[in-house]
């Protein structure tokens, strides 16, 4: 591994985690197997801490990358919950409403599912990392004050239901999609249109560019990993 040519890892996120944490359990391993005190890590396109797989990892002058590996197309497969709405689209907060779900079919689903493929604006959540005047969504949202976010443009390429029960009316899909989309805000506006509420039960990331969750490392696989390179810091 060569620190100052710098490296690209391939990791999946396990549940719980936020991607600092991650990245800081990394940079830590790292700057101890190379005795160093400081190296630049970052991560190319963070995931909530209940969302888990695949988390592309700059380090050393690979940082110079990020903007350039954000841009890829992502995938995730993804469970929501239809009847209830939580504030914050997920399980991290506890259901603050209940709707009726008996009109609701598979075959419903597959046509709401077509209204939110291609070039679609999306209100991201309150609580995530956008900015409001300087400060983050999620700061302002735990405090209670009222976030407005604006629409932002994204592209969502392909929208596939993979599964529905409509005994426990929770349904499963495949996204693929562009930088920057949220999907607990498509959970969100999902069960808008299907004339309910929705949140995420689960949400894994399967693929960014063509990198797939099966390709990458767990957090004990890098450490053995690790643990077998020679730690350099040559210009060649």
């Amino acid at each position: 591994m060569n620190i100052y040519k710098g490296e690209i890892l391939h990791l999946d996120k396990p549940l719980g985690w936020t991607s600092f944490n991650l990245v800081a359990k990394l940079r830590w391993q790292i700057c101890r197997k190379a005795g160093i005190k400081k190296l630049k890590v970052g991560h190319a396109g963070t995931l909530d801490p209940l969302a888990t797989g695949v988390m592309t990892i700059c380090v050393g002058r690979a940082t110079r990358l990020i903007d350039q590996l954000q841009a890829q197309t992502k995938e995730y497969v993804a469970t929501m919950q239809l009847g209830a709405t939580t504030p914050s689209y997920d399980l991290e907060k506890e259901v603050d409403a209940t709707y009726p779900t008996a009109h609701i079919t598979r075959e419903g689903i597959l046509e709401v599912l077509t209204r939110f493929t291609g070039r679609i604006e999306q209100v991201p959540p309150s609580y995530s990392a956008c900015k409001v005047n300087g400060h983050r969504a999620y700061d302002l949202a735990r405090k209670g004050k009222e976030v407005n976010l604006q629409p932002k443009t994204l592209v969502i390429d392909r929208l596939e239901l993979l599964g529905f029960n409509p005994d426990t009316m929770q349904m499963t899909v495949s996204v693929t999609c562009s930088k920057g989309t949220y999907i607990r805000a498509l959970a969100r506006d999902i069960g808008e249109a299907l004339g309910s509420g929705a949140h995420l039960l689960s949400l894994r990331r399967t693929k960014v560019g063509d990198v797939r969750v099966e390709d990458c490392m767990s957090v004990n696989g890098f450490s053995a990993w690790l643990e077998s390179q020679e730690i350099t810091q040559e210009k060649e």
